[in-house]
C-alpha cells in the first residue's frame, strides 16, 4: 500500500551521504536521483517501499514534522541492535535505545528510536520473540 515516504532535507550531499550509508545496511541504494529539486529514492528496487529524501519543493526550510516517524522492520534485533547504532555513529541522536515495549513474548515489540541529522525520527523494530 505504501509506495515511498519522503524527508525534507536542507543540506542535500549531507542527506545523501547518511542515508547512503545507513540504508545501505539494508541492502537499500538510491534508486532514482533528480537534480532539479534533490529528490532521491533509496530501496532495495522499484516494487518495493521506499524512502526519499529531497529539498522542499516550496523552497523553504524542511522541518521535521512532530509525531511522524518512518518504522523499518527488521528481521532479527540484532539488526534492530546494529541499525540504532549505524545511525548514532552517523551523526543521529537517540530517542529511545534498543528494548522490548510492552511485554516479550509471542508478539513481542522490540524496537529502537533516533533522529536523523536533521531531526527526522526513524525507528527500527521486530515484532516477535527474540
Amino acid at each position: 500500500m505504501i509506495g515511498y515516504v519522503t524527508l525534507g532535507t536542507n543540506d542535500l550531499d549531507k542527506a545523501r551521504a547518511y542515508y547512503d550509508a545507513l540504508l545501505g545496511e539494508l541492502g537499500a541504494k538510491r534508486l532514482m536521483e533528480l537534480e532539479e529539486n534533490g529528490f532521491t529514492l533509496y530501496g532495495v528496487d522499484l516494487t518495493t517501499p521506499s524512502i526519499a529524501i529531497t529539498r522542499p519543493f516550496n523552497g523553504e526550510a524542511a522541518q521535521p514534522g512532530n509525531g511522524n516517524m518512518i518504522a523499518l522492520q527488521m528481521q532479527e534485533r540484532e539488526q534492530v541492535d546494529r541499525f540504532y547504532q549505524k545511525g548514532l555513529a552517523l551523526g543521529g541522536t537517540d530517542e529511545g535505545e534498543p528494548g522490548v515495549r510492552g511485554d516479550d513474548g509471542p508478539i513481542a515489540f522490540y524496537a529502537a528510536y533516533f533522529r536523523d541529522p536533521e531531526g527526522n525520527k526513524l525507528c527500527a523494530f521486530r515484532l516477535g520473540p527474540a
